[in-house]
């Protein structure tokens, strides 16, 4: 069982990929879900598998109307009857039947109190109709979550720069997409300004951006054919200088971290982690 430690921030990538996106960020009593690309089943499965319970999620944030953030929304909403935080462009452009008294309406960059744990969102370059990144904070530990990226405006800078973890988006190398089998039309989507964030931007910010309390960089939103696991990893592991580096998988959940103000460690034991690859 997952034994939690106070005054710390739980999280966890429940999936992340252009097959579904789910971010599980809380702390010993409660917490939040960012997007719910999900199925339902699917995603109280993964947190079953990772000792965390359903009943402590208070909240889902939706970065944007994607069907990769939000295919699972309807039922997880309606069924555990929680609120979703979703801008009202969002809303319309993502065509769901929303429960219309959970629906939350939120505005850029005003803070948003959920039993403790603040979440501010604010604007990012991608082709959606008002999408948004997120931090979170607790106890002042923040966690910021950055992905469908085009690309590193000062928004993002500023935002990354108070990360003590943070969930980047790192999607394509630039010599696999050119040199791949995508039509011309879709590698100009990814690699534009409002579409996707390649290794070496997402390397750049990294390397120029960081904060010095950073300990732990979540790689997200790999694509399964113009990327590598291994390649992205190696990538940034030879530049880490002390934070640890995860590539968060398309495929399945990561372990749960625990976030502290100057120390993270992984929350489960090494068997337990063997278990989940």
């Amino acid at each position: 069982m997952l034994k939690f430690v106070a005054m710390a921030l739980y999280i966890s990538s429940l999936n992340t990929g252009s097959n579904g996106n789910c971010f599980y960020i809380g702390n010993q009593t409660d917490a939040i879900l960012i997007d719910a690309g999900l199925s339902c089943k699917e995603t109280e499965a993964r947190l079953v598998r990772l000792g965390l319970d359903i009943k402590n999620v208070r909240a889902i944030f939706i970065s944007h109307e994607h069907s990769d953030h939000i295919k699972g929304l309807p039922v997880l909403a309606k069924k555990h009857q929680l609120p979703i935080y979703i801008t009202a462009k969002t809303h319309t452009s993502g065509r769901q039947l929303l429960p219309e008294h959970l629906v939350r309406p939120f505005c850029s960059t005003m803070p948003i109190q959920i039993n403790g744990i603040e979440v501010t969102a604010f604007p990012k370059l991608h082709d959606a109709a008002e999408p948004h990144s997120f931090t979170i904070s607790y106890n002042q530990v923040k966690v910021g979550v950055f992905t469908d990226i085009g690309d590193h405006c000062e928004n993002l800078i500023y935002h990354f720069k108070q990360c003590h973890a943070a969930f980047l988006e790192a999607n394509y190398d630039d010599e696999m997409l050119a040199k791949g089998n995508y039509p011309y039309f879709l590698k100009r989507r990814i690699s534009s300004g409002n579409g996707h964030l390649s290794n070496q931007k997402a390397l750049d910010l990294f390397l120029n951006h960081r904060s010095p309390l950073m300990s732990h960089l979540f790689l997200s939103h790999l694509s399964r054919e113009n990327n590598c696991p291994n390649l992205v990893h190696n990538l940034f592991s030879e530049v880490a200088d002390g934070v640890e580096i995860v590539v968060a998988s398309r495929l399945q959940e990561t372990p749960v971290y625990y976030i502290q103000e100057k120390v993270a460690k992984p929350a489960l034991s090494a068997e337990c982690q063997l278990m989940q690859h």
